[in-house]
């Protein structure tokens, strides 16, 4: 058996291409997502990232705007800025990109969003409305990695999906995502002493621990569709994910590849809530 690939870029393009005939119909009628990104500082990584963003904005035709802040900015000013656009209508998404500084608050930050424009899907208010099954926000990975699954026709219903990793990014929400799709779900972590004969149960294996070749064919039920999130830079400039993707291959149904796997579903989703977000702000106030 040889895995097919979930090749999250042909997805996301796909995505794309419906969201620039949304972005068109809405201009019809006088509205032009917008999406503020925030950044602090000049982590290589993190201005990579924010580039993609904004690439990713033109070509679907959202307005996209980068606030770039000194790493030094006060955590009150941040805040400031952030109510700004709290407060403007042209902007129906803020992402502040993190990590952030050490002398700012992470959690105040987060929370400092209004709910409304929280296209990145991380304040405590979309976080409860997902998991009660309400309208919200949901966060962009996770969000991402059902979207790859359902596209591929695999059915979540029913099925043991096994969850290594539990961060409040990744692992918490995703988890809770195929639960949502009536999936029965288990969480593996750090102190977890029978994580392998547990993953070897999964029908649906999502790893998300952020360590270079971790998982193995010994976790992998034969057929078993693997996900894999964990983005690794090996020591040749190699980037790499956190399965074994040579062994899984040879085992799962399904497997997504590194890179071109999970990672540009997450840009593809983020644009997907800001224009969530640019409709829902025609209907009524506090949408959410």
């Amino acid at each position: 058996m040889v895995a097919e690939l979930i090749k999250g870029n042909e997805i996301a393009n796909e995505k794309r291409e419906r969201m620039k005939v949304e972005v068109q119909e809405l201009a019809k009628k006088g509205i032009v997502p917008g999406l503020v990104v925030i950044i602090l500082g000049e982590d290589p990584a993190s201005q990579s990232y924010v580039r993609g963003k904004q690439k990713a904005c033109e070509k679907v035709g959202i307005d996209g705007k980068l606030i770039e802040l000194p790493e030094n900015t006060h955590q009150s000013e941040l805040l400031e800025r952030i109510e700004q656009y709290n407060n403007d209508e042209s902007c129906h998404g803020i992402l502040v990109q993190l990590p952030l500084p050490d002398h700012i608050s992470e959690k105040a930050v987060i929370e400092a969003i209004s709910p409304d424009k929280d296209v990145d899907g991380f304040h405590p208010i979309n976080i409860g409305r997902m998991m009660t099954g309400q309208r919200a926000f949901l966060p962009c990975t996770p969000f991402g990695i059902i979207e790859m699954v359902k596209a591929k026709g695999i059915v979540i219903e029913g099925k043991h999906v096994v969850i290594i990793g539990r961060s409040n990014i990744v692992g918490k929400p995703v988890g809770q995502l195929f639960l949502n799709e009536n999936a029965t779900v288990t969480y593996c972590h750090s102190r977890t002493p029978n994580m392998k004969e547990i993953a070897q149960q999964a029908d649906i294996l999502v790893v998300a621990v952020g360590k270079a070749n971790f998982i193995g064919n010994e976790y992998i039920k034969p057929g078993a569709v693997v996900i894999d999130v964990g983005v690794n830079r090996l020591e040749n400039g190699k980037l790499t994910g956190d399965v074994k993707f040579e062994e899984a291959q040879n085992i799962a149904s399904y497997i997504t590849p590194v890179p071109k796997g999970v990672g540009p579903m997450t840009i593809t989703m983020l644009l997907h809530n800001t224009i969530l977000s640019a409709k829902w702000s025609q209907q009524t106030e506090g949408v959410l």
